[in-house]
C-alpha cells in the first residue's frame, strides 16, 4: 500500500497547470465563479487540495490563469492577435469591430470573466497581446499613436468584449420600482419604462445586451474614423 507521501506525489504527477485551469474553467462555467473554491476544484479533479497548490499557489493565481485561458480562446476565435496583413485605412474599422465582437462571443460563453478581470486588474500576457493587436490594427489603418491612445480610453472595456457599467445593479428595475422612481426622477422613469432590450440573454451586466454593446462600439469607431480621415486630409 503506497504511503500518503507517495500518493500525493502521484496525484501531482498526473496533474498539470493546464489541467487544473481547464477544470476550474468548467467549474466556473457550470456553477458560477463563486462556486470555484479549492475544495470544489479538488473534488472535480479527484485529488487532494494540496496537490493543486503544487501547480498554482493560491486562488488568485487560478483566477489570473483563468483570464489568460479565456484570452487564449479569444485568440483562436479571432484567428490570431496579429493584425491582418491587408489592414489599411479602408478596412481597419470593420476589422477592429470584428475582433472586438469575437472577444465578446468568447466572454458570453464565460459570463463570469468580466468580474474576474475587474477584480484582478493587471492584464496577463494573452490579454496584453490582445490589446497589442487592437493597437496594431488601428496603426495599420493610419491612426496616429495619439489618436490610438485616445481611442483605447474611449473604447474602454469594449476592447475586451464587455461594458463596465456605471451601475452595480444586477437586473433592470421592475415596473413597481419604475413607478416609485417617477416621483423624483420622471424623465429617467419614462425612459426606463419605454426602453425594451432586444436580446436580454446577450448580457454581461445590467443593460449590456448585444444591441447596446454594438451601438456604443460603432459610435466610437465612427468618431475615430472621422478623426483619422480629417488628419489624413
Amino acid at each position: 500500500m503506497p504511503s500518503p507521501t507517495s500518493a500525493r506525489a502521484a496525484e501531482r504527477s498526473r496533474l498539470s497547470r493546464d489541467l487544473v485551469l481547464q477544470a476550474a474553467l468548467r467549474l466556473a462555467d457550470d456553477d458560477g465563479i463563486d462556486a470555484l473554491t479549492m475544495r470544489a476544484l479538488a473534488e472535480r479533479l479527484g485529488v487532494e487540495a494540496m496537490s493543486i497548490y503544487y501547480h498554482l499557489p493560491n486562488k488568485d493565481a487560478i483566477l489570473d490563469g483563468l483570464v489568460e485561458a479565456v484570452f487564449a480562446e479569444v485568440e483562436t476565435e479571432v484567428g490570431g492577435f496579429a493584425p491582418p496583413a491587408t489592414t489599411d485605412a479602408s478596412s481597419w474599422s470593420p476589422t477592429l469591430r470584428g475582433r472586438i465582437l469575437g472577444s465578446r462571443r468568447v466572454l458570453l460563453r464565460h459570463p463570469w470573466a468580466p468580474n474576474v478581470m475587474n477584480l484582478r486588474g493587471a492584464a496577463g500576457p494573452n490579454a496584453t497581446r490582445h490589446v497589442d493587436g487592437v493597437v496594431g490594427i488601428m496603426r495599420a489603418g493610419g491612426l496616429s499613436h495619439d489618436l490610438i491612445h485616445h481611442g483605447l480610453h474611449a473604447l474602454g472595456s469594449r476592447i475586451y468584449g464587455y461594458v463596465q457599467e456605471l451601475s452595480d445593479d444586477s437586473a433592470a428595475p421592475a415596473p413597481v420600482e419604475i413607478e416609485q422612481l417617477a416621483s423624483f426622477a420622471p424623465n429617467l422613469a419614462a425612459m426606463l419604462a419605454d426602453v425594451v432590450h432586444d436580446d436580454p440573454d446577450s448580457t454581461l451586466g445590467w443593460c449590456d445586451d448585444q444591441t447596446e454593446f454594438e451601438f456604443g462600439l460603432d459610435l466610437v469607431l465612427e468618431g475615430l474614423e472621422r478623426r483619422r480621415a480629417s488628419a489624413a486630409g
